[in-house]
């Protein structure tokens, strides 16, 4: 009764023994349980009472003890042969990473021969630029990395000379007449400092005084030895802008953080300036045209490290301004350099036209378009200068310009006729750029400031007038040259 008594029940199974087919009659289900069957798939049969009846083309396939016994043998030799192969594996993966752990102490060693070489060669660097006078010029293709930057200052300000400025300098430097070719750097840096001071910046702002002197010794530092673009030309563009504030009387119309923004921007308008325009960076495809997508690639760089260097603690002049204002300062500040992009003077001078017949002062549009105007003109504004002083900027420039138009040849790329040194002289460079672009934006900002035209607007009417004479008699000589010329090929005939 149950599955005790039906193990009992016999029955008729087909077997295949060793490869023959068997079978097997009256086979009681218990004298199956020494061996072991499995069927077609391999599958181990159940040897109980339901247990089904199979056909000689569905045989059951037996394995006898000592085989299920070979079978544990093999599989417990196969075991251990896993967990050697297993050591063994480890083994080799220990190995291994001995291996590499010594490879990645050398190649350690190597970061460190090479960091030993980025210093002795940062060593040099500062070495050559303090016999030179300024930075050493990049390479070629012009490397921005941070690692070429000397943001904060080489000398602290214990070194930095404390000038006593006499009255006279103080009362010149609020004019356009200033000599800005009689002072040494620290001089410079002291009447940026003085100018801070004067204007109320540094108690508005809350600056601390070394904190002043730190920032402006970064910034000197953080300008090339370029030979129009360097901090000299950074000084006369602050000056030219302290000068139009006292001029203007700009504290009567424009808030101190305006001031502020107007100064600090003049300071950092074109800081590690390469020595060669956006036109060179776009088409040579530089690292800054790339970074920048070819949209103001310098202006954009004078900015990014002008904040670099306001992120240092000790360089922050805005240290002590909330979050919201140093905002609002940044994003100006940004506005302010970006405008001095010359590819954009057409569209700034315009937008600038058609609100200078109704400025209101308490339009923040207005306003902000004044101040690009303001740095703009100060930015472009040695020709307002004495002839003595404005001229010596005309031979920089076109030394920058002909470094540039050299290259551009020696490269492959396009050059502009106003910097190729075989087109160009001083009359014709000065002429078209005084008429078209000088005389026009500063006759704009007299609308607005009509105490300007003695002092800024008809300096660059003389100034035209002297480089038109000049071109004459230029002219005058190239055609006597040429009458000679043609009179001695005359001859020889």
């Amino acid at each position: 009764m149950g599955s005790g008594s039906s193990s009992y029940t016999p029955r008729t199974i087909y077997l295949d023994v060793d490869g023959k087919v068997q079978k097997v009659g009256g086979v009681f289900l218990c004298d199956l349980k020494t061996i072991m069957l499995v069927d077609l798939e391999g599958a181990l049969v159940s040897i109980d009472p339901t247990m089904p009846t199979n056909s000689p083309k569905y045989l059951y396939y037996c394995i006898t003890t000592l085989l299920c016994w070979t079978l544990c043998i093999f599989t417990a030799f196969a075991l251990q042969s896993l967990a050697f192969r297993i050591n063994e594996l480890k083994t080799e993966v220990t190995n291994r990473l001995a291996m590499l752990e010594k490879r990645v102490e050398l190649e350690g060693l190597k970061v460190v021969e090479i960091e030993k070489c980025k210093n002795d060669l940062k060593k040099l660097r500062d070495e050559m630029t303090s016999r030179g006078g300024g930075r050493v010029n990049c390479p070629c293709k012009y490397n921005f990395s941070d690692d070429g930057k000397k943001l904060t200052p080489r000398r602290d300000v214990p070194s930095y000379p404390k000038y006593t400025l006499s009255q006279e300098t103080i009362e010149a430097l609020k004019k356009p007449t200033f000599d800005v070719w009689h002072w040494e750097h620290n001089e410079m840096l002291s009447c940026l400092e003085y100018m801070y001071h004067d204007l109320g910046l540094v108690k508005e702002f809350t600056m601390n005084p070394i904190t002043l002197k730190r920032w402006l010794l970064a910034i000197q530092e953080n300008y090339r030895s370029n030979p129009f673009h360097n901090f000299r030309h950074c000084f006369c563009v602050s000056q030219m802008m302290y000068g139009m504030i006292h001029l203007c009387n700009l504290q009567e119309k424009l808030t101190l953080t305006d001031l502020g923004i107007l100064m600090t921007a003049a300071v950092c308008h074109d800081l590690d300036h390469p020595g060669y325009n956006n036109t060179y960076q776009i088409n040579a495809r530089t690292e800054l045209a790339v970074r920048y997508n070819d949209i103001s690639p310098l202006e954009n760089h004078h900015c990014a490290v002008a904040f670099q260097i306001l992120a240092l603690p000790e360089c922050n002049i805005f240290a002590n301004v909330d979050s919201e204002t140093f905002k609002q300062i940044r994003q100006a500040i940004i506005t302010l350099i970006l405008a001095t992009d010359m590819a954009r003077h057409g569209e700034i001078l315009d937008s600038f036209k058609h609100k200078v017949d109704n400025f209101d002062f308490t339009n923040e549009e207005h306003v902000t378009c004044l101040k690009m105007v303001l740095i703009k003109c100060c930015d472009i504004s040695n020709e307002v200068r004495p002839t003595e002083v404005a001229e010596p900027w005309v031979d920089c420039l076109l030394e920058e310009y002909f470094m540039q138009s050299d290259r551009e040849k020696s490269e492959g790329l396009p050059v502009a006729p106003f910097m190729d040194r075989d087109k160009v002289t001083k009359p014709t460079a000065q002429i078209g750029f005084i008429k078209f672009v000088l005389i026009p934006m500063f006759e704009t900002v007299m609308k607005l400031f009509p105490q300007i035209e003695e002092i800024m607007v008809q300096p660059l009417r003389d100034s035209r007038d002297h480089y038109e004479e000049l071109k004459q008699i230029d002219d005058a000589m190239t055609e006597k040259k040429k009458t000679e010329n043609m009179s001695l090929g005359g001859k020889k005939k």
